[in-house]
């Protein structure tokens, strides 16, 4: 689903009763736990949550991303989400059945704002665009690879359950700052919304590939007629 430009926004209007924050880098930083839980909610596929399904006596291959989204959404209203809705109230949402199509809605009787199936993959597309979030595709075979899959996601699990987690988003500023081609310090980076610094952060990793393989030309190490004209312009958005 196509996204309208976002570099100098702070909101995104999904429709007239939604839209989605675009929060500084610094508020993001004051709640990170928080803020990344509910993105993670919002843009998870069933794969990416296999084993709390299968807990919960659910197949993860039987259901899409927005039933999965419904199963969750009463934990979701519960909580503080306005670094991503803003003022959107979800405790006024209530679950009920579309009559035209018979498929299951959230809607607010008191403004008839609606969260269906389609606005859910638009909300989902927005915070995938803004954080460079891929779909988890993957989907096993036959049932053998999915209890594999399942086997290895439970030992992951139980790998990084007493692990201490740093905070990833901290590091990144700090490896950023002090790279030569990141022109922003410290203070600059927490001004910068948290879509603007992520597409900093994927063009400097572009100009460093860019400069390490213009190196290997020089050196004779690559042959520039192996380059895809992508690879000679660090310039290009993807």
């Amino acid at each position: 689903m196509a996204t309208r430009n976002m570099l100098y926004q702070n909101t995104y209007p999904i429709n007239e009763h939604i839209q989605i924050m675009i929060p500084k880098v610094g508020d993001v930083l004051e709640q990170e736990d928080v803020y990344y839980n509910l993105i993670t909610v919002l843009t998870a596929m069933p794969i990416d949550l296999m084993v709390e399904l299968d807990d919960a006596h659910i197949d993860f291959t039987s259901i899409n991303e927005y039933e999965l989204f419904l199963l969750m959404f009463d934990g979701l209203k519960r909580r503080d989400t306005s670094l991503v809705f803003g003022n959107l109230d979800l405790t006024k949402f209530v679950l009920e059945e579309n009559p035209s199509n018979g498929h299951f809605i959230l809607k607010n009787p008191e403004t008839g704002a609606v969260i269906d199936k389609l606005v859910h993959n638009y909300i989902a597309s927005v915070l995938r665009k803004i954080h460079h979030l891929e779909k988890n595709r993957r989907k096993p075979a036959n049932d053998e690879a999915k209890a594999y899959m399942l086997e290895r996601a439970r030992a992951k699990r139980k790998r990084n359950r007493n692990r201490s987690k740093d905070s990833e988003l901290e590091s990144l500023i700090v490896a950023m700052v002090n790279t030569e081609q990141y022109k922003y310090d410290f203070e600059g980076t927490r001004e910068l919304s948290i879509y603007q610094f992520n597409e900093s952060v994927r063009q400097v990793l572009k100009k460093v590939d860019y400069d390490n393989r213009m190196f290997g030309v020089y050196t004779g190490n690559i042959n520039p007629k192996e380059l895809s004209q992508s690879d000679l312009n660090w310039l290009t958005h993807k």
